[in-house]
């Protein structure tokens, strides 16, 4: 699964650490959604989503064999 997370936290202009303390999750855990090793719950999607102020459906995109 692909995704714009990082992307849009350049538009905020935001860390990977503001990200985390903002949705409550670790550094660590943004970085691998970002690099694609974690694919996050439905729950933690909806929060990254609300943050941003898009929809999870831009926010995360299914590759083709997901």
């Amino acid at each position: 699964m692909k995704n714009s997370i990082k992307v849009e936290r350049a538009k905020k202009d935001i860390t990977q650490e503001q990200l985390a303390e903002a949705i409550g999750v670790s550094r660590q855990t943004i970085n691998s959604i970002e690099k694609g090793k974690y694919v996050p719950s439905t729950v933690l999607s909806l929060k990254m989503a609300a943050y941003f102020q898009v929809s999870v459906h831009e926010l995360f995109q299914l590759e083709e064999g997901d």
